[in-house]
């Protein structure tokens, strides 16, 4: 019987060959020659904790497609930490009987959205997508000008426009959800141009160069299969059957929605609305919320960008053995990657959850980007192309923030965020320049006379800061978290707390601080055919996790509906 099975835990020395790998996993299976079909390397990763005898090495997993008989198959499973028996599950995918009447709407183009309408497409659906940012050429040229000029577009940034908001990061692909949808989501991606490695890293990335292509090629897909993509066009309302009166909850069915496209207004007919809208479509939660729908606030958090040098990142992970090259005379290690966490003791009666501070969007050889949406709003993210081949690299180090912290409600954390980008902004002294301070200022509390940067450059839009106080800008249990991290992150990660290293502020979109509810049947309480999904609604975070949710979304309305005829 034909089987697959993974052979788990191979570790070998980082200038072996990968036929001593395949070799290490013949041995460990312990088959016959003609009982083994192939291999293939199935994930890679990094041990960097060098000993002082010992290179870094990598720990692989090999893919065996084998013939297997029941009692070698027990034997197997019996091994579990050494052995993974594979079964191949394809979707799920079932047609309902029930009549949409009109096309499936799907309100944003992100992960979660791309993917929903992929797969719908490709089940004769063929629906519509609203992305109230522009195409991929177009939301190039804006970001572009923001970042030469600092003219923001609100509507097509680093937030808004094709692809989501991961599309101008790093493309990472880690995620902390174990489900099998996950490497259909690789799969899938490497099918329309992402690099054949995503499959088989541990922590797998596209960047952002290569990404922006394969959101284009799925955008073409999807409309070669009957589905559309309108960009530049936001959705304004949604109204029920019994009416269509503004700012009234809905009373039943979305039978209609409003849309917005250059500053026209107009109306059309859905037979149902997946709201995959993104952590930073606030006037969208403004309008949900208005037309019924049960909304919560939920834990995000908040902080700033760290830039080192990636040279000091790499000494500091692979020491000695950082610059080791091989035949072919190029690195045999990539640039370094970390992730650090520090957690504090108990809050109090209220949760059991303590505060924690941690590392988020590591971007080797990266940037830090401007990725504001809103006027008068300083906003970070992380970003690396494809080859991470940049002097720094970089960081989100965010606090942990809870409902209860700043109000309780969901607005509450919207205008909490809002108010920290306001101040960024005017600490910035305008024009979408960042606060930057160097870690040793931070840590030492200083509110003037600050050090300039000399040997770590800042990377925000080429160098446009103001040297201040962060301290400032952030919220007192936010600082003295960091504070209390830094020094811990460095006793891990050797230099993390260099005093020349740059903090810029300020990161808060890192998730969406709302939860739109939503039943068990994936639909909102207020209507049948309203489904939020995704990193806005609260449900997922990061490109995978959105994407996997936008598929479930997808299979739950195919479940309910058939085919439009």
């Amino acid at each position: 019987m034909k089987n697959t099975v993974i052979v788990k835990n191979i570790r070998i020395p980082i200038d072996a060959s990968i036929e001593e790998c395949y070799k290490i996993a013949r041995g460990r299976l312990s088959l016959p020659r003609e009982c083994i079909f192939s291999l293939s390397l199935h994930k890679r990763s990094i041990d960097a904790r060098h000993r002082k005898a010992s290179k870094p090495e990598f720990v692989y997993s090999v893919c065996v497609e084998c013939d297997l008989d029941e009692k070698q198959l027990e034997r197997l499973r019996g091994k579990s930490t050494d052995f993974e028996v594979v079964s191949h599950s394809p979707l799920a995918i079932e047609h309902g009987s029930e009549r949409l009447g009109a096309r499936p709407l799907i309100v944003g183009f992100g992960p979660c959205g791309m993917f929903s309408a992929l797969l719908l497409a490709e089940q004769g659906y063929s629906p519509l997508i609203v992305e109230r940012g522009g195409d991929i050429a177009s939301r190039i040229r804006s970001v572009d000008e923001f970042m030469r000029t600092g003219r923001l577009n609100t509507e097509t940034n680093i937030q808004f426009g094709a692809g989501g908001a991961g599309t101008f990061s790093d493309g990472k692909l880690v995620t902390r959800i174990n489900d099998p949808h996950c490497s259909y989501v690789l799969e899938r991606l490497r099918e329309f141009g992402a690099p054949d490695e995503i499959t088989k890293l541990a922590k797998p990335h596209i960047g952002t160069d290569r990404l922006l292509g394969v959101v284009g090629n799925i955008a073409r897909r999807i409309c070669e299969l009957g589905g559309e993509i309108r960009f530049d066009t936001k959705l304004v309302d949604l109204y029920s059957r019994r009416g269509t009166v503004s700012d009234s909850e809905l009373d039943g069915n979305i039978h209609s929605v409003g849309l917005e496209s250059n500053g026209i207004r107009y109306d059309i007919e859905v037979g149902a609305v997946i709201l995959a809208i993104g952590h930073s479509a606030r006037d969208t939660f403004d309008l949900v919320s208005r037309r019924g729908a049960d909304m919560t606030a939920k834990p995000f958090s908040v902080g700033v960008r760290i830039e080192h040098l990636q040279s000091d990142i790499d000494d500091a992970l692979y020491g000695k053995y950082a610059s080791l090259v091989g035949a072919d005379n190029k690195r045999l290690l990539p640039p370094g990657e970390y992730q650090l966490s520090w957690r504090e003791g108990q809050r109090g009666l209220k949760s059991d959850t303590a505060r924690g501070v941690y590392s988020f969007c590591m971007c080797p050889g990266g940037e830090v980007v401007a990725a504001a949406s809103e006027e008068g709003g300083v906003v970070t993210n992380g970003m690396s192309r494809y080859a991470r081949d940049g002097r720094n690299a970089n960081a989100a180090i965010t606090v942990s923030v809870f409902p209860e912290d700043i109000g309780g409600g969901w607005q509450e954390s919207v205008e909490f965020q809002r108010k920290l980008e306001r101040a960024a902004y005017k600490a910035g002294g305008g024009d979408y320049r960042a606060p930057v301070e160097l870690v040793g200022d931070f840590l030492d509390g200083r509110t003037s006379g600050f050090h300039e940067p000399k040997r770590i450059l800042p990377t925000y839009r080429g160098g446009e800061y103001t040297l201040c106080d962060l301290s400032g800008v952030l919220p007192g249990f936010v600082t003295d978290m960091l504070k209390k991290g830094l020094p811990r992150f460095g006793r891990k990660l050797r230099g993390f707390d260099a005093r020349d290293a740059l903090l810029t502020g300020v990161e808060t979109r890192t998730s969406s601080p709302v939860r739109i509810v939503r039943q068990d049947d994936r639909t909102a309480k207020v209507s049948e055919n309203l489904y939020p999904c995704g990193e806005g609604a609260g449900y997922a975070g990061g490109i995978t996790s959105a994407a996997v949710d936008g598929i479930y979304t997808a299979l739950a309305l195919m479940k309910r509906y058939a085919p439009l005829e």
